[in-house]
């Protein structure tokens, strides 16, 4: 039984406000330990991240190819605890996971050496190039076209840091507009007050595809980055990261993990059973072959 949205919500929001306070005394013990005694773990998802992680429903049921991933590794290492949902942002799933609200972070976080201070993540399960979604009557298909125009972006992802490196790069100029979540970001795209939504390739065509039109608009022009994406968790606790680990590479070595993949990429998916037609990667087959849990910096070089 998952606990209702707006209980989740008020948590959440709670535990943001003693974050200040909380994130430097992070609570003692293992998560397995915690996990053990309270008979449950709690999941950070987010709502509006498909495939990755999103809601169908009145807050009734989390989905996505990181949420069952969370799900399938929660099922090996802690059998028999509860699974309870949290909804989070990309904004406050750090601190959240930090200060021990969250056993594990299952949105698509993307593991740099800065997050890397804070959190720890697991090894690598999904390689995302940052690329953004137009019009296809905008007549916009490369990234030099955007200079002086309006762009949007999500706050908190690492899309807003790639764009503002490009412009000092390039001496270009984006008037970059942030929504609180991908969704808000899209229909800035959607109702024409941005002419390009910056952000990883999957997530652009997961809200597509859900997206009243889905013709209306296709993604294009030149990466601004690879991103590895992982499953993270609190810091300095390395007994709770063999155990992810252990279990993903079981997932990886079975086939299981390509199949969760094929689930969620390429065949039709909720709630509108659209396809995003996005095969693995060479980039994730390599990583599913020899595992790492290298950061975006290793991928910049």
């Amino acid at each position: 039984m998952k606990k209702p949205l707006k209980t989740l919500a008020a948590a959440a929001l709670f535990a943001l406000a003693c974050a200040g306070a909380t994130a430097q005394q992070a609570p003692t013990g293992g998560t397995l330990d915690k996990i053990k005694a309270s008979g449950k773990a709690v999941l950070g998802v987010r709502e509006a991240s498909p495939p990755m992680a999103y809601m169908l429903g009145a807050g009734e049921k989390y989905v996505g190819y990181h949420v069952e991933l969370c799900e399938r590794v929660l099922k090996d290492i802690a059998p028999n605890a509860k699974l309870d949902y949290m909804a989070v942002t990309a904004q406050n799933t750090i601190p959240l996971v930090q200060n021990g609200t969250l056993d594990i972070g299952c949105g698509p976080t993307t593991n740099n050496l800065a997050r890397q201070q804070q959190v720890a993540f697991a090894l690598t399960t999904y390689v995302s190039e940052v690329r953004m979604a137009t019009k296809v009557d905008s007549g916009i298909t490369s990234l030099d076209q955007l200079a002086g125009r309006n762009v949007s972006a999500s706050t908190g992802t690492t899309a807003v840091q790639l764009l503002r490196k490009r412009e000092r790069a390039t001496n270009a100029t984006y008037n970059t507009m942030l929504g609180k979540d991908h969704l808000e970001s899209f229909l800035m795209l959607e109702s024409g007050r941005a002419d390009a939504f910056v952000l990883d390739d999957n997530l652009l065509a997961g809200i597509i595809a859900n997206a009243k039109n889905p013709t209306a608009y296709r993604i294009v022009g030149e990466a601004l980055g690879a991103e590895p994406i992982a499953l993270l968790f609190r810091k300095d606790d390395p007994a709770f990261k063999t155990a992810v680990d252990d279990a993903l590479r079981k997932l990886m070595k079975s086939g299981e993990l390509e199949k969760i993949y094929t689930k969620w990429f390429v065949a039709p998916i909720p709630p509108r059973n659209t396809s995003l037609n996005l095969p693995m990667s060479p980039a994730l087959k390599q990583l599913i072959a020899e595992p790492n849990d290298k950061p975006l910096e290793s991928y910049a070089k």
